[in-house]
């Protein structure tokens, strides 16, 4: 463990066992319940990180070349890595209780909590509208590729029985611990597309069809240079999953593994991203799109190319399927910490609370999916803002806020460094994307 010691957390431990109080509040609404296996929460945790972020990243390697681009993979693993440790070694220091916002609101006040909270569901909601657009077009394309078209594979549709069927059954579970082995299928399925890539990345250089990469970024301008920037918010999306953290560890048989659990799940993440950004960015090169996904709509110029593509297509929407109910849970807690504060029984304990409050927000992120025709554009802006926050300058100015004064020198520097780059880069990042809209509308609309 860090510079907190083992005698410390198990003592903490051992406190929570014998005072039913603090029983009560470690869960943060949520019923007590402490039998979750060490392979479960990683499998949990690593799918929490790997959701829509992964096809993203082939796109950081064209802007940041192969070297570069491989290191800033590894970095953002090691900065998360620090700020969820953060997060755990100062969660249920004196009053406050063991979670993100028991933690925040010790730091900051009530106020703390609350934008913690606002944060998540911006960002959580934001993130799960996009599953289900990504989801509902993947879908309408295939069944209308092999059916033809009809009035049963429009997105409306499709998207209305994914969510009755899929969505709301995984979301009404009550213990995160219960969602392993769909998570363990989540994992499988990203892994199947890596493989996929990798299987056509080989074709295609044994037949001659792949272009050198090149290895570092081309700055030619000032302009260049800013644009190195932009990709920190990507990579700070692909690792985000610090909402996630306490709720796992909660349920964790020992408690006192969750760090482990943290760094297994990011060696597991990061091993997928490092080899998923190499194989797209080799096999498109120039041409990645900022979603590699849309590149598989392309003529890939081998044998079984279209079923190939279509494979790609179907394995990554069945793994973002899987991946919405994780992703759910911290949002449906936190909206509930941030609408009944101080309400008893727990959100698990209560079925009405609990009913109303899944059945509410899965009704807004379908309404969500179908009417509003901009969200990417939102989703890229609120992207470069509050999942930094989350992910980035919270956890590092609850360290320099050291209420208790447990924070090392160490600490503060890399504190102050996450700080420094997350503000930095995603103010360049929301003037780069605001940037792209405007010219976008202009162009749309002419003058």
């Amino acid at each position: 463990m860090s510079s907190y010691t083992i005698k410390e957390t198990m003592a903490t431990k051992d406190e929570v066992q014998n005072d039913p109080l603090l029983q009560a509040s470690e869960s943060d609404g949520h019923e007590e319940f402490n039998g979750a296996s060490f392979t479960g929460a990683v499998l949990n945790l690593a799918t929490a990180i790997i959701g829509a972020g992964i096809m993203a990243l082939p796109a950081t390697m064209k802007i940041l070349g192969l070297v570069p681009g491989i290191v800033m993979i590894l970095l953002m693993a090691f900065l998360t890595d620090k700020t969820i440790d953060f997060l755990l070694s100062f969660s249920g220091v004196g009053n406050a209780r063991r979670s993100y916002g028991g933690l925040m609101e010790d730091s900051f006040g009530k106020t703390g909590r609350i934008v913690l909270q606002v944060a998540v569901l911006v960002t959580n909601i934001g993130v799960l509208i996009v599953y289900m657009i990504i989801i509902g077009d993947v879908l309408e394309g295939m069944l209308e590729g092999w059916f033809g078209e009809s009035w049963w594979d429009k997105r409306s549709i499709v998207l209305l029985f994914t969510t009755l069927c899929v969505f709301a059954p995984l979301a009404s579970f009550k213990r995160i611990d219960t969602l392993r082995f769909t998570s363990a299928l989540s994992l499988v399925l990203a892994v199947v597309f890596l493989v996929i890539t990798a299987g056509i990345v080989v074709t295609k250089f044994y037949r001659g069809g792949l272009m050198k990469p090149r290895l570092f970024p081309n700055v030619t301008d000032l302009s260049s240079v800013w644009k190195l920037f932009t990709v920190v918010p990507v990579l700070v999306n692909a690792y985000i999953c610090h909402s996630n953290v306490h709720n796992i560890q909660n349920e964790l048989e020992d408690s006192i593994q969750i760090k482990a659990v943290v760094r297994s799940a990011l060696v597991m993440s990061s091993s997928v991203y490092v080899m998923t950004s190499l194989f797209g960015y080799l096999l498109f090169g120039e041409s990645t799109l900022d979603d590699v996904l849309a590149n598989f709509d392309t003529d890939l110029k081998i044998p079984f190319g279209p079923v190939l593509s279509e494979a790609v297509r179907l394995s990554y929407a069945a793994h973002l399927m899987l991946v919405f109910p994780v992703i759910f849970y911290p949002l449906r807690v936190n909206l509930d910490g941030l609408l009944f504060p101080t309400a008893t029984p727990s959100l698990t304990t209560s079925n009405m609370r609990f009913g109303s409050i899944t059945a509410g927000l899965i009704a807004v992120i379908f309404v969500g999916a179908n009417f509003i025709p901009s969200i990417w554009d939102a989703f890229q802006l609120t992207g470069a803002t509050t999942s930094v926050c989350i992910g980035f300058i919270f956890p590092a100015a609850v360290i320099l806020k050291d209420r208790h004064n447990r924070a090392t020198k160490m600490d503060k520097t890399i504190a102050i460094f996450v700080i420094v780059l997350a503000v930095f880069s995603s103010a360049v990042a929301i003037y780069s994307d605001a940037y792209a809209l405007v010219k976008k509308n202009k162009s749309t609309f002419p003058m």
